[in-house]
């Protein structure tokens, strides 16, 4: 297939797409892929490929072209091309929860500098690179690297990756329990999609409508919750967007669990676990559990909420997710101090206590944990962060832990 053909088909499977004929799309994609020989050719339309299977869900065949498209790049002998086949590494291993694997590939990428595309792709790379340090619940590497990506895509004046980091900021504030931020960041990625999106995927409306329905729903606003999450479940369905119907499922869960209808929440989850599962996102899957186990904890089923944290803390063990093994000894403590058993309940309390000092979940300033309840926190430029309130009370003497990280041990 000679290159102008290559083009033609690789821009009629486009179109396909844009309509929402995906199985065409693909269709028209893998014939290209098989005909052409030319590997800038290929490259191309490797990389249509491997949105189009993350958009869907289909995360291993994702990983399956992004390998393909790395061997590509070798071909064409071109930092710029080998960069964005690590960049497509990186992300295929992100959204199979990978998290040490992309952040492995985002530093190979970060390392080619230099490339003409560099300038365009670090945002991009500092976002997956962000998400996978928040998977693993390293939260200051996480807020890092978000402020690096917006500051790229405020230099390059790239308003879709600035709406994504704010998507992922906004998921960033609600794990550590600052409702308010955890709002406005989706707030202005909506904003964004306003302002701009008029020729952008549908995806970005609904992305931000799902995380402000998360915060919402966090905030006690459960029919503003319902409404934003009735929103994007209708653009996923439209799209075929798996993954995201998969997270609406589950947000719609909680929603009713908040209102203490057990009996709606129930199926709900069963549906987001059985799409979480099919398409490998096992963070979710601990979600779906520790929401289950919560619904079953209101029920006084306190045998079933403990099978639900056992296969949780497995999968959150197996992925290096502090923050849900955590929640989890938290939950277990609860239900081992109903149940009486005060081995057990020591146990997860001590393991709790390690968890918070592992990841640094506490303010330090006043000593108070971060991340216990809603409250108003606030970063420095080192991306610790601390209580607002008590940075006013404290006023501008530095950050306590990195001066506790440079003080060296005096001779006894």
């Amino acid at each position: 297939m000679g290159q102008d053909q290559t083009k033609q088909q690789i821009e009629k499977g486009l179109n396909l797409y844009q309509s929402n004929q995906t199985e065409k799309a693909l269709q028209v994609w893998m014939r290209v892929l098989e005909k052409t020989t030319g590997p800038a050719g290929r490259f191309r339309v490797l990389s249509c490929l491997i949105t189009a299977h993350s958009e869907m869900g289909r995360y291993k065949d994702m990983l399956k072209f992004a390998v393909v498209q790395i061997d590509t790049a070798r071909e064409l002998e071109d930092p710029d091309y080998l960069t964005e086949s690590y960049l497509n590494l990186a992300r295929s291993n992100e959204k199979l929860c990978e998290f040490q694997k992309t952040i492995s590939y985002c530093k190979t990428c970060l390392n080619m500098q230099g490339t003409t595309v560099s300038l365009r792709l670090n945002g991009q790379v500092n976002l997956s690179m962000g998400n996978a340090f928040l998977g693993l619940s390293i939260f200051q590497k996480a807020l890092e690297c978000f402020e690096k990506a917006l500051r790229y895509a405020h230099n390059n004046d790239d308003k879709m990756l600035e709406c994504r980091v704010c998507c992922s900021l906004g998921n960033f504030y609600t794990q550590i329990k600052d409702y308010e931020k955890a709002l406005f960041f989706p707030c202005k990625a909506a904003e964004l999609v306003n302002d701009y999106g008029k020729g952008w995927s549908l995806k970005y409306r609904a992305m931000s409508q799902y995380h402000m329905a998360v915060a919402y729903r966090k905030l006690g606003r459960l029919a503003d919750a319902m409404e934003s999450c009735e929103e994007s479940m209708k653009i996923a369905l439209q799209h075929g967007d798996r993954p995201l119907q998969a997270l609406c499922l589950l947000c719609f869960a909680d929603i009713h669990r908040s209102r203490k209808d057990v009996q709606t929440a129930f199926p709900r989850y069963d549906s987001s676990m059985s799409i979480m599962t099919e398409i490998g996102n096992r963070l979710g899957q601990i979600q779906v559990l520790l929401g289950v186990a919560k619904c079953w904890m209101i029920q006084k089923e306190l045998d079933k909420a403990l099978e639900s944290t056992e296969k949780a803390q497995e999968l959150a063990e197996g992925l290096g997710n502090k923050l849900g093994l955590l929640k989890l000894h938290c939950l277990c403590e609860s239900i081992y101090r109903s149940k009486g058993r005060q081995r057990e309940l020591r146990g997860h309390v001590v393991r709790f206590h390690e968890c918070v000092e592992e990841m640094e979940l506490y303010c330090g300033l006043c000593g108070e944990s971060i991340g216990e309840r809603n409250n108003q926190l606030q970063a420095l430029p080192c991306s610790h962060f601390f209580h607002l309130k008590c940075l006013q009370t404290d006023g501008t003497r530095g950050c306590p832990h990195c001066r506790r990280a440079t003080v060296k041990p005096g001779f006894v």
